[in-house]
């Protein structure tokens, strides 16, 4: 990738993260040019193994790991663990999402390392953070969709509560990570000194769930299950047309009145039942009544039309496939194209703002499992090759057959 002009040029990281809400974050900083360096176990990140998966590679992998350099290290080594404490001594930045305590256990937690580093900006992502009751419990997105309220308010008012079909929490905690390094590290340039920072997929997901939290403060109630509605505001949802749905967003009553003339309802913006949000949203299903019996012998696409010409914001429902090979996505470029040998054709995303200042850069694959291992050992602590091959042999980089496995197939891909 050329950083030459990239807003993080010159950052170097040591990332112990695997599956989604670490990488995710180191995937975000590694895409504005920070130099990731992904430290392994030599069975690797559990994301390797996870499909759906092509000519041998996992897609969720390629995704959250782009751009990034594997480092295979056995942290049960004490060897290893040194090597640890010497890198942590050449980047600004560590990032881990161990379960709470376990860094310590291996020497390699924020105490230990920012004794070595004071300017290191040490990060911690876990389930429930490194307090409180539930810090020593495992989370994963599921986990945390479910305590944090965010399954208990979604669905339809008389069904279950339902999972939403993303990994959310894992996300969120991403973004805040990923946020929060950019904020410590902006301090330590400032003062000359790192600090520690415990990021919590549970906190980032309640502080995602504005209108919630919002609601409960200010009336005590916690939120319901609303189906296809706002929770708070009408006509805002998903609703029925002649061919299918679509989505409809009226937020105040200058859009409103533009959706009764749309409809040809003029009398509605006069009617004190739909004076305010609130009362719209009180009534809202006479409100849904009436849209859908005007968009009923309507397809999607001309009452979407009808109400684009209004000024009013609908959409039509498009799945993940319309969605990417839209002229927008196309236009804005947020889908690369990646030189793989072993995935032909690769496109992977990158992350969604536009620097002015940064050029287009040319983004890399996935690494294979320890392919950089013996060039940033080389290149940071000057490992030479006998070195290498005594640290190999005593299992520093997992079985001799694990590396020279990760090795061979580091060379084929022309690494």
């Amino acid at each position: 990738m050329d950083k030459s002009s990239c807003p993080l040029d010159g950052v170097r990281i040591l990332d112990f993260t695997r599956v989604l809400a670490g990488p995710m974050a180191t995937a975000l900083l590694a895409d504005l040019g920070a130099e990731v360096i992904k430290v392994e176990p030599p069975q690797g990140d559990d994301y390797r193994a996870i499909g759906p998966m092509k000519n041998g590679q996992s897609a969720l992998f390629s995704v959250m790991n782009r751009n990034k350099k594997s480092l295979v290290l056995d942290l049960k080594r004490s060897e290893a663990v040194q090597l640890v404490t010497q890198l942590a001594g050449q980047v600004d930045v560590v990032i881990e999402n161990f379960r709470p305590g376990v860094a310590e256990r291996l020497g390699i937690g924020p105490q230990a390392l920012r004794c070595l580093n004071p300017k290191l900006v040490y990060v911690s992502v876990s389930g429930f953070g490194q307090t409180g009751p539930l810090a020593h419990r495992p989370a994963y997105d599921v986990v945390v969709q479910a305590m944090s309220g965010l399954i208990e308010a979604t669905g339809e008012p008389d069904g279950p509560p339902t999972l939403v079909g993303e990994a959310v929490s894992d996300v969120m905690a991403g973004l805040f990570a990923s946020w929060a390094t950019l904020a410590a590290l902006l301090q330590a340039r400032s003062t000359g000194e790192g600090q520690y920072v415990d990021v919590a997929m549970f906190d980032a997901t309640l502080a995602s769930l504005v209108t919630s939290v919002a609601r409960y403060l200010f009336t005590g109630r916690p939120a319901r299950r609303v189906g296809n509605r706002h929770p708070l505001s009408a006509p805002f949802g998903v609703y029925q047309a002649q061919d299918g749905h679509f989505a409809l967003a009226v937020l105040n009553h200058r859009l409103f009145e533009a959706l009764a003339e749309a409809m040809a309802q003029p009398a509605w913006s006069q009617d004190a039942r739909f004076a305010t949000d609130e009362s719209r949203s009180a009534h809202e299903p006479l409100l849904r009544e009436a849209i859908e019996a005007w968009a009923a012998d309507k397809p999607v696409a001309d009452v979407v039309a009808r109400l684009d010409a209004a000024g009013v914001p609908a959409a039509p429902i498009w799945n993940i496939e319309q969605a990417l090979a839209s002229p927008q996505v196309a236009e804005r470029g947020w889908l690369h194209p990646v030189h793989d040998e072993r995935l032909p054709g690769l496109r992977l995303p990158t992350q969604p703002v536009r620097f002015s200042a940064m050029p287009t850069v040319e983004m890399r694959r996935a690494p294979a499992l320890g392919e950089h291992t013996d060039e940033l050992l080389a290149a940071l602590l000057g490992c030479g090759q006998r070195q290498l091959q005594v640290l190999r042999a005593a299992g520093v980089f997992g079985p001799a057959s694990t590396a020279s496995t990760a090795s061979n197939e580091a060379k084929e891909i022309g690494a």
